[in-house]
């Protein structure tokens, strides 16, 4: 009988038996099942079981969360449940049944998006800065460009990155994200991105200026087709990328091994081409068009304020279902079409309003400096567009700040919409979003920003006051907390080294509600500038994942018991880019290499490179957060 057979036990009927199980694997802290019905699940039974520190579920996934302990548990679990154990990515791909047409539209297109998001970003910064010293006329009434032939320049310059990222690397970027996704030849979807957008193409942007009759196009003799380019298209590109990859797919399985390497790399990119040029590239535009129009007419039409309060109002909670992904195609869509949009002043302006909120509980538990640990970071990371911290760490737990900043939201949405505040990029949001607006919408995009920060923190000061929020005892500057009979049994002072160089973070900054939430544990996080992973003491190994390598357990010499975690959900990438020296028992000493792994692997997987350092068990200690440190070098928590 194993230690955790009872409680295995019991989490097999808590979730409806193994009829009701489709696939089950762990991760380094979580049971991750795939459920044929998750409704029956009894999640208050599940969380009553000792072990179990809590449940959620995410894409499709029903994820009980254990701890260090979870392999012995999974071991368990399997022996009484009788369920085998499937990898990571097929509980993955089971577990999209779980979810409706329209989240695995979301998903999909969530998935395609991430990794080009990083460029989307830097792109709406260039063109942010190339607005202010471009076409703004306050400096000496002119500008900057106009008086300074090396500001003139500096533009001319910053043009040739912002053409790459919005004109060239959008199409380019999903084809080759599509390709990589759905598990193609990656090379291939580069180069048809790169067909979309050639320069022997008439570029997209001057269709609308060009006669018919002028537009070039390729003579067959029989028929004649367009020569026209995709600049900026998106909905064409994910077509085009999704033709290749299924004639890719049906090449492989219809033709020859031995000529397998000639005959389908051609006839898929060839016939994908001529496909996305001579039917879907038109089509797609037109589908791309219809949106935009459908989305600018309800922005900018006589009801323009309803659209406005509505998408004000609900677009947070769109963030929580990951319905929000889709403003991102829209958004490029209409830049293309229109030459701005109109929708991401609205979100810029509803991240702000969730930051607000956070202000106004920063402003209410000033006395409570627990609270303050999580309320400060989370504020500041809403105010430069990052809402996770601060929606999930505060304001739904709460409630009350969340409604505050939707209402401010919607009232900064009227405003928005009403003056017809338009961005000529997206990718930044929160307070520094206001470099994506134009020119001639900034002074009244200040004033929506102005009602954004100051209407949710005024609700929320004023509903919390009411709720006794700010009578709450103050919490962290008391009487400190038993030690653990571990950390009594040695009277020694505990030190932690840098695991990995880079910027400390606070663990309630992790976009994780696991670590974030500290279910697990206090801790800290690292944003890493190297990539190999350190033994922040001396300990030896409690806990490793041998398929993945994404993660290790230490246990060190007062009893204290440690969890590094390499980035955020990397258990998906089942061990590719992640390479281990330690095995299960092994003693370390500090400073010592535990994992090398490869950050553009996990960056193109989508994966945030966050690296977390969670005490699962063990003393009170304190953690230096919000600079940066030398792994192996600078201290980074102490005990208290």
């Amino acid at each position: 009988m194993g230690k955790f057979t009872e409680s295995s036990e019991r989490l097999l009927r808590a979730i409806g038996g193994k009829d009701n199980i489709h696939a089950v694997s762990h991760c380094i802290t979580r049971m991750r099942f795939v459920l044929n019905d998750p409704k029956i699940a009894n999640i208050p039974e599940i969380e009553s079981i000792p072990c179990v520190k809590g449940t959620f579920t995410q894409a499709g996934q029903f994820q009980v969360i254990i701890g260090n302990e979870v392999a012995d548990f999974y071991q368990d679990f399997v022996a009484v449940s009788g369920v085998s154990g499937v990898s990571k990515s097929e509980v993955k791909s089971a577990a999209k049944r779980n979810q409706n047409p329209l989240q695995r539209v979301m998903t999909s297109i969530a998935e395609i998006f991430a990794p080009i998001i990083p460029a989307i970003v830097v792109g709406g910064l260039i063109l942010g800065f190339r607005n202010v010293i471009d076409s703004l006329n306050i400096f000496n009434g002119a500008t900057l460009v106009s008086q300074s032939q090396f500001w003139a320049g500096v533009d001319s310059f910053l043009w040739l990155l912002g053409e790459a990222v919005f004109h060239v690397g959008i199409p380019v970027g999903i084809c080759w994200s599509v390709m990589k996704k759905m598990g193609g030849t990656e090379i291939l979807g580069l180069i048809l991105g790169l067909t979309l957008v050639s320069g022997q193409l008439l570029n997209a942007y001057a269709v609308a200026g060009t006669a018919a009759a002028d537009i070039p196009k390729w003579d067959f003799g029989f028929v004649k087709v367009n020569m026209i380019g995709y600049q900026a298209q998106v909905i064409p590109a994910i077509l085009a990328a999704f033709t290749l990859v299924y004639l890719e797919r049906f090449f492989k399985r219809v033709t020859p091994k031995v000529v397998s390497m000639i005959v389908t790399p051609f006839m898929s990119l060839l016939l994908s081409v001529m496909a996305a040029h001579f039917v879907l590239g038109p089509i797609g535009w037109r589908i791309g068009s219809v949106i935009s129009a459908v989305v600018y007419a309800g922005i900018s039409g006589p009801y323009r304020v309803i659209f406005g309060a509505v998408f004000g109002f609900f677009y947070a909670p769109l963030v929580i279902t990951g319905l929000h992904h889709m403003s991102n195609a829209i958004d490029l869509q209409l830049i293309s079409d229109f030459g701005g949009t109109m929708l991401w002043p609205m979100i810029a302006l509803s991240n702000i309003a969730q930051g607000s909120a956070v202000l106004g509980m920063i402003v209410l538990q000033r006395r409570n400096a627990k609270a303050q640990e999580i309320n400060i970071p989370s504020c500041i990371s809403c105010y430069l567009g990052v809402t996770e911290p601060a929606m999930f760490g505060i304001n739904l737990k709460y409630v009350f700040p969340f409604f505050s900043a939707m209402a401010g939201s919607c009232v900064a949405g009227v405003l928005s919409t009403a003056f017809s505040v338009n961005a000529s990029a997206i990718g930044v949001g929160g307070l520094p979003g206001i470099l994506s607006i134009k020119p001639e919408s900034m002074g009244m995009f200040a004033l929506c920003m102005l009602v954004a920060v100051v209407l949710p923190f005024l609700l929320t000061y004023g509903i919390g006051r009411r709720k006794g929020v700010d009578r709450e005892e103050e919490r962290g500057n008391g009487a400190p907390e038993k030690e653990s009979p571990a950390a009594e049994a040695s009277g020694a002072p505990l030190h932690l080294k840098a695991f990995l160089s880079g910027k400390t973070v606070p663990i309630e900054e992790v976009p994780d509600e696991v670590f974030s939430k500290k279910t697990l544990g206090e801790g800290m996080a690292i944003e890493p500038t190297d990539n190999v992973l350190l033994a922040p003491a001396d300990g030896s190994v409690s806990v490793v994942m041998e398929e993945s390598n994404h993660a290790v357990g230490l246990s060190l010499p007062n009893g204290t018991e440690i969890l590094l975690h390499i980035g955020l959900d990397t258990v998906a990438m089942n061990g590719d880019g992640f390479q281990s020296f330690v095995k299960m028992g092994e003693k370390v000493r500090e400073g010592q290499e535990l994992i090398r792994f490869d950050p553009e692997k996990i960056r193109a997987a989508g994966h945030p490179l966050i690296t977390v350092l969670v005490v699962t068990e063990g003393p009170e200690l304190s953690f230096e957060t919000g600079k940066e440190v030398r792994a192996g070098k600078d201290e980074i928590a102490r005990s208290v």
